[in-house]
């Protein structure tokens, strides 16, 4: 049986890495220029090297986005870009635009294409003629449900792929096709710089009263009435495999490496067990418990089993749930003293109880016993920023393992 692929978001060189280490398949990122996240850190030409020789030394992929709908002006350049990325390495390009599909195929006409979620592919005809296109995987538009995406894999060739979101933020408009950020602030969401504008608070006016205006409440706080709850599909692994996706995709370059292990780390756990026996998977709740460790908004499975309803926004706040802290990474394992090094990224104290993550391991829960700085010296605690502490840890503590707290905060 052909596993499923596990598509991880990358922002940087370490969540790239983070993510194939926590057990992603493959990952997508996108360049300095042409990608729908220009927020993010974005990766240089050297990084995307890099990137995919980390990736390719452990059988695993890379795929850039060029998946912003261009102007004129975007195009200027952009042939040298392909041709730098074909150099680097990377294994595939996803694009929306027909006119960007037709400039690859003429520039490096080897380079295997994948067409975004921006295209809003909801039927196989339309997946059909990207095929013909030169297309090799469709990703499919969020707004699908298992029954059309099951039929689409019916209808269309074997060798054709399709992805689809499983994870992460959903957007208030179709498939990401955004005018209100750039109405709102002069941000083009199609171009790489959505503002969000979706998720403010908005009041209400009646036509004929211009100029008055009514707070929807919800409660004293008022609402947000376009804010989507997150996609989450991780009870339902069996029935995206056997709706015919060859691809599970992550939404989140903008997010935290935290955020990338957490997530990555409960998919491949689910899935993994799917593959041990198909016919006797079952959802187990510490997935969902996990996920919940991690920032995140209120879940919805979305368009997958019927139309979405008001439940699937969350009309109270725009801000993530946090109920935990990342507070450090292991930088270097165990040393002849037993003291393992740790980046902090968040405040910790001697006396303090911590988990700790790591790749296809179970948690473990322990408390900071006693820390040391670089000199050796003992201390209370770690208050600054990427501070390098070293302290005992139980074993089999290996790079990039995190330490997370429990707090009680709600915030972004």
């Amino acid at each position: 049986m052909e596993k499923v692929e596990l598509l991880a978001p990358a922002g940087d060189l370490e969540r790239l890495k983070i993510a194939f280490e926590y057990g992603a398949d493959a990952v997508y990122l996108g360049g300095e220029s042409f990608g729908m996240r220009s927020a993010a850190k974005n990766f240089s030409i050297e990084d995307i090297k890099e990137g995919a020789d980390f990736a390719h030394e452990r059988g695993k992929k890379v795929f850039v986005t060029v998946n912003i709908i261009p102007h004129n002006e975007d195009f200027i350049g952009f042939k040298d870009y392909l041709i730098n990325l074909e150099k680097a390495g990377v294994d595939a390009l996803i694009a929306s635009d027909p006119g960007v599909i037709e400039v690859i195929k003429e520039t490096i006409p080897k380079m295997e294409i994948h067409l975004s979620t921006q295209a809003n592919t909801t039927n196989y005809h339309s997946a059909n003629f990207w095929y013909k296109q030169g297309v090799k995987r469709v990703v499919v538009a969020r707004e699908m449900s298992f029954d059309e995406i099951s039929e689409i894999r019916k209808m269309t060739p074997n060798s054709m792929d399709i992805e689809a979101f499983v994870h992460g933020a959903m957007c208030i408009s179709y498939s990401g096709r955004c005018l209100i950020s750039n109405y709102m602030t002069g941000r083009d969401a199609n171009r790489g710089s959505c503002a969000q504008s979706c998720r403010w608070k908005y009041s209400l006016v009646e036509e004929k009263r211009p100029g008055e205006y009514f707070p929807v409440y919800e409660d004293e706080g008022g609402t947000f009435f376009f804010n989507s709850k997150d996609l989450c599909m991780i009870e339902y692994i069996p029935e995206l495999i056997r709706s015919g996706i060859t691809s599970l995709k992550i939404e989140g370059r903008m997010k935290t490496s935290y955020y990338v292990a957490t997530v990555v780390r409960a998919y491949r756990m689910a899935i993994d067990e799917y593959y041990k026996n198909p016919d006797s998977w079952k959802f187990n709740p510490m997935w969902l418990d996990e996920l919940k460790k991690g920032s995140h908004r209120h879940f919805t499975t979305g368009f997958y089993n019927e139309k979405p309803n008001h439940e699937e926004q969350n009309y109270e706040s725009a801000s993530y749930v946090r109920n935990y802290d990342f507070v450090g990474i292991v930088v270097k394992p165990a040393d002849e003293n037993g003291l393992v090094t740790v980046e902090q990224r968040n405040k910790m104290v001697v006396g303090d109880e911590i988990e700790i993550i790591g790749p296809y391991t179970e948690t473990i829960v322990t408390k900071i016993e006693e820390m040391f700085n670089e000199d050796g010296d003992a201390i209370m605690e770690a208050p600054h920023p990427r501070q390098i502490v070293k302290m005992k840890l139980p074993v089999n503590i290996g790079m990039n393992f995190m330490l997370r707290k429990q707090i009680e905060e709600i915030g972004e």
